[in-house]
């Protein structure tokens, strides 16, 4: 017997004992001594680095020794071809192939049961007895993944890899998550087998990834995610995914995250969390009923004070200097650990530019997505110098900015987040003439505030469908208060006006709509304004949840005149313009910005500075527009 050769790493060792065991198995087929042979293998397999691939399988699978040798045998057939001529040689069919016949007749401590559905090689999938004959002389199909694992190539099943995806340990993790991974980890070594479901409830889908991915590390696992929608809707289907996943999940060692989050598991995604053994977590808004045992734990989003210590982590030591922005971000924004830290160490290492600016635009990024398509973004550059309104109502909008730049201090720090959740909102109504600055105002306090406005887009979010409008809105509201975003619902009447009497269904479900409506409006903590026309046409239930009501009057002459001289950018040209007679014209802000803006155009056209004659075409157009026509006082003099 010869010494082993020098190994240069488990996958040429692996691959030294493969041949050997082949070897050993042509011995046997050929019905001569295997001691030899099997003295060699012993050899080589006592000088691996690491167990080797088929030692694995037989102990991860619990294969018998003659299991173990069947599996050998099919593996001889597609690996080397003088085992298949061997092979061909003892079977009446001549074939190059592998039989439950042959391995009965020439290896040794057979048993019969090894081809049962329930033991190791079918049951896992390992080996398909094919359909060209009887069980005992059918072919034996090795199935390729096995195959490839046994060369010492391993991978994700190429039938799996479209569903599932691995999930990266977490680089950081807040604090009550890794007390709820920890818990988790403990209950499941103190349990009885078979393992129970870990069910990880809550709004932080990344932190369900987090403490799945740091229990399954606990045991040596690596974790791939599935999401629900990516379920097969057929049992059958279903059956087939499980078994895939299980036999994938020994080779890989490696547990399942079945991923529905803020949406209720599905009939397909519920069966396969009850089919599949091993360790299995399934991520939920809220908690759901399995047939399995369950271990429940509830995973939010970090609490503001736990965001604040997490973005210095991220940041090191540009976080030095940085305080006030990092508190900044934890009042704003409602981030995951994950994002946090992603974020922080992307903004950290660029470091180009100032780094309180660099991480707010980056925050803003974040969750941009999750509210497009239900609302409309607005790019702002409207400052408090462009509106034109009485002191009162300026003092009352720098008051709203006040408690939304001081939510973290107030709700986290002073302690009446700890009193409830009710009441915390900061919902205001503009409420006003059409044109009289309700937008701008909003528009104005997202820029002083640095945050991002949306515009709700109420043909996309209320359904006729009964529930999506619930649906829509929690994602509105959600992605808003993740993001920071100021929520700007326009005519506000149209979404949350007076509930109706019941008369059918349709009027109990609307005012189910609106019921939901206040329950959020009352809980979320971001900045939501809401703009009405018709202030008596919102529900009084909903008016007594506002935080402020802000009332935009019709401006008087004098107010027209600052509008008018505001309103034209400094890089027009004009001439001979008269403010005060201006201010004559009955009309808000937002008409006068339209004959101003018509103006401009009609004054380009005629290659002429803006002036009066322009100005007046441009308001007759305007009045055309809403049906009134204008009086000789408000124009006489103009030209």
């Amino acid at each position: 017997m010869n010494a082993p050769q020098t190994v240069v790493d488990w996958t040429e060792a692996n691959q030294r004992l493969l041949v050997a065991e082949l070897a050993r198995i042509k011995c046997l087929l050929r019905g001569d001594e295997a001691a030899a042979a099997q003295a060699e293998t012993d050899v080589l397999r006592a000088a691996m680095p690491a167990p080797a691939a088929i030692d694995r399988v037989a102990d991860r699978f619990g294969l018998s020794a003659f299991e173990r040798d069947v599996l050998l045998l099919a593996a001889g057939v597609e690996m080397d071809a003088e085992l298949g001529e061997l092979c061909a040689a003892a079977l009446p069919s001549r074939r190059a192939q592998a039989s439950f016949g042959l391995a009965l007749a020439v290896l040794p401590e057979a048993h019969w049961s090894a081809l049962t559905p329930v033991r190791p090689l079918r049951r896992w999938r390992i080996l398909d007895a094919g359909d060209d004959g009887g069980l005992v002389t059918a072919r034996l199909r090795l199935d390729e993944r096995v195959l490839h694992f046994l060369a010492g190539v391993d991978y994700l099943d190429a039938r799996l890899q479209p569903l599932v995806r691995r999930i990266a340990p977490a680089a950081a993790i807040a604090d009550a998550h890794r007390r709820a991974a920890d818990a988790v980890a403990a209950a499941l070594r103190d349990g009885e087998p078979p393992l129970p479901v870990v069910e990880l409830a809550g709004d932080d889908p990344h932190g369900k990834q987090d403490v799945a991915a740091t229990v399954a590390a606990g045991f040596g696992l690596a974790v791939y995610a599935i999401g629900c929608d990516e379920v097969p809707a057929a049992a059958h289907d279903v059956e087939a995914l499980a078994a895939l996943w299980e036999r994938e999940a020994v080779l890989l060692e490696a547990a399942l995250l079945v991923e529905c989050n803020d949406a209720a598991p599905c009939a397909a995604a519920r069966r396969l969390v009850e089919r599949v053994h091993g360790l299995v977590v399934l991520a939920t808004g809220e908690p759901t009923t399995l047939e399995r045992t369950v271990i429940r734990h509830r995973i939010d989003k970090p609490p503001r004070a736990e965001q604040h210590r997490l973005w210095a982590e991220a940041l090191g030591a540009a976080a030095a200097g940085a305080d006030a922005a990092v508190q900044a971000l934890a009042a704003q924004f409602r981030l995951s650990a994950r994002e946090i830290t992603r974020t922080g160490r992307a903004v950290a290492a660029s470091r180009s530019g100032a780094i309180d600016d660099a991480l707010h635009e980056a925050c803003r990024q974040i969750e941009r997505v999750r509210l497009e398509g239900l609302a409309q973004r607005i790019d702002s550059q409207a400052c408090w110098d462009d509106l034109v309104l009485p002191a009162a109502q300026m003092e009352r909008l720098r008051e709203i900015a006040g408690h939304a730049r001081h939510r973290l201090t107030v709700y986290e720090q002073w302690g009446f987040a700890a009193k409830g959740s009710r009441g915390l909102g900061l919902s205001v109504l503009f409420a006003g003439e059409s044109g009289t600055g309700k937008t701008m105002a909003a528009e104005v306090l997202s820029n002083a505030l640095g945050l991002q406005l949306f515009r709700i887009d109420l043909s996309a979010v209320v359904s006729k469908y009964i529930g999506e409008t619930e649906k829509n809105l929690a994602r509105v509201f959600d992605g808003a208060e993740d993001s920071g975003a100021v929520l700007l619902f326009d005519e506000a009447d149209a979404l949350f006006g007076k509930r109706s009497e019941v008369k059918d269904s349709h009027d109990r479900y609307a005012n189910i709509e609106v019921s939901y409506l206040l329950q959020r409006m009352e809980a979320y903590r971001g900045l939501a304004i809401l703009t009405s026309n018709q202030k008596a046409a919102l529900d009084p239930a909903f008016q007594r949840r506002l935080r402020f009501v802000v009332h935009f009057p019709f401006p008087d002459a004098a107010e027209r005149q600052a509008i008018w001289r505001r309103v034209f950018p400094a890089a027009t040209p004009t001439r001979g313009l008269d403010f005060v007679k201006l201010a004559r014209l009955h009309v808000a802000g937002g008409s006068i910005r339209n004959i101003a803006l018509n103006a401009a155009f009609r004054a380009a056209d005629a290659g002429e500075p803006v002036g009066m004659a322009h100005l007046l075409g441009a308001a007759h157009a305007e009045a055309a527009k809403r049906e009134r026509m204008l009086t000789d006082s408000e124009t006489r003099g103009w030209v």
